[in-house]
């Protein structure tokens, strides 16, 4: 005989006294998980627009590519980076002589102070103005206070040039402005060049890497906003205004009189000549692996035997090429400040019938006439007479 058993019943338990509605929720937990999700997928945009929107000059490219990399893409762009720079893109456009300066290549050499031509390119025909020097401002006694020139540092590639520009510091005074967000977020100052300033402005030009990429510290008018590092190259500037470049602890060291410390990664040029294992970077000395190999815009800042700032910057520039610029350009000791297209930029400034105009150091640099005129994420350098 079959039994046929009645269906279970879907009745509750006698026990279970919970609602219906309660019952149901408690089976079907995947209501949660699109909203979950979207809360979760909303973060990257919501950070996005805001490093896009935050205050301070730079363009659309350079942030994206700086959120990339705060967020855990820096291998990515890396990896594109050193791809992208593998090979020399062109050279930069030689700089006019005559553009924008205030006298001519005699007059730079019989001035008081000229400095000695620079070396040009052995076995090619020399451009015209290469390594002469310019004078660019003048103090008010009338004696150039800013020279520059161009270099071609790179034998293999002989279009390759470098913008170079000297200061002379018995003239001038040099200060570390900070940024809207380099080196932190704390910024209180208008992260660009003093109204007050703008009356004896020299000339301005870029910082080095993001902090969290400079292996240094940061040092600014008693605060230390990053711890310095022992060995690190370093723009060390004090109460005079003037500035030097050291490994920290080595050349120089914390004291009443430094005003200003900007570390950036170590030294690329000591005793007058390009360090040792520029090509290969070992350790990430210089930065991430096989970046000091692309050929890339590049800055450097120097000082001479005579105790003077050296800026070089160019496009094309390898990590060695920026070094042996730097020492063709007189630089006993020297530091590499920032890289890549935008990071890099210098502009000498003119006076006229109380107008403020500017010149690019090169004429293909990337970024406005305006830089560190208005306020900028990344801190700088200003440079004003005395």
């Amino acid at each position: 005989m079959t039994i046929i058993l009645p269906p279970p019943s879907r009745e509750p338990a006698a026990d279970d006294h919970r609602p219906t509605s309660h019952r149901r929720r408690r089976r079907r937990p995947g209501r949660w998980l699109l909203p979950a999700a979207a809360l979760l997928l909303s973060w990257p945009v919501i950070s996005y627009a805001q490093a896009l929107s935050y205050p301070g000059d730079a363009g659309i490219a350079v942030r994206t590519a700086e959120w990339v990399r705060d967020n855990g893409g820096g291998g990515l762009v890396d990896l594109a980076e050193n791809l992208w720079y593998s090979r020399p893109s062109g050279g930069s456009a030689a700089p006019d002589p005559a553009l924008g300066y205030t006298g001519q290549a005699a007059a730079a050499r019989t001035a008081p102070n000229a400095p000695a031509a620079l070396p040009v390119l052995a076995g090619v025909a020399p451009l015209r103005g290469e390594g002469l020097w310019i004078p660019r401002a003048a103090a008010a006694t009338g004696i150039p206070a800013l020279y520059t020139t161009f270099i071609r540092p790179d034998p293999q590639y002989p279009n390759v040039i470098a913008g170079v520009a000297r200061f002379d510091q018995s003239l001038t005074r040099t200060d570390l402005i900070a940024g809207t967000r380099q080196p932190d977020l704390s910024t209180t100052a208008p992260a660009k060049v003093p109204d007050a300033d703008r009356a004896s402005l020299v000339a301005t030009f870029n910082s080095g890497f993001k902090m969290k990429d400079a292996r240094g510290g940061f040092f600014l008018r008693g605060r230390t906003i990053v711890p310095l590092r022992d060995g690190a190259a370093s723009l060390v500037i004090r109460q005079d205004g003037r500035a030097t470049i050291a490994q920290w602890s080595r050349d120089a060291a914390a004291g009443p009189d430094v005003t200003a410390v900007r570390q950036n990664l170590d030294l690329i040029v000591d005793g007058g000549h390009p360090v040792s294992g520029l090509d290969t970077n070992a350790g990430g000395t210089w930065g991430s692996s096989g970046n000091q190999l692309q050929y890339t815009w590049r800055s450097g800042l120097g000082e001479d035997a005579a105790g003077d700032l050296v800026y070089v910057g160019g496009a094309n520039l390898t990590l060695a090429t920026l070094a042996k610029a730097l020492t063709s350009a007189g630089a006993v000791r020297g530091m590499e400040l920032d890289i890549h297209s935008r990071m890099v930029d210098f502009n000498g400034y003119q006076h006229a019938g109380g107008e403020l105009s500017s010149t690019k150091l090169l004429p293909d640099m990337p970024n406005g006439d305006t830089r560190y005129l208005v306020p900028d994420q990344r801190d700088f350098v200003a440079v004003t007479l005395q």
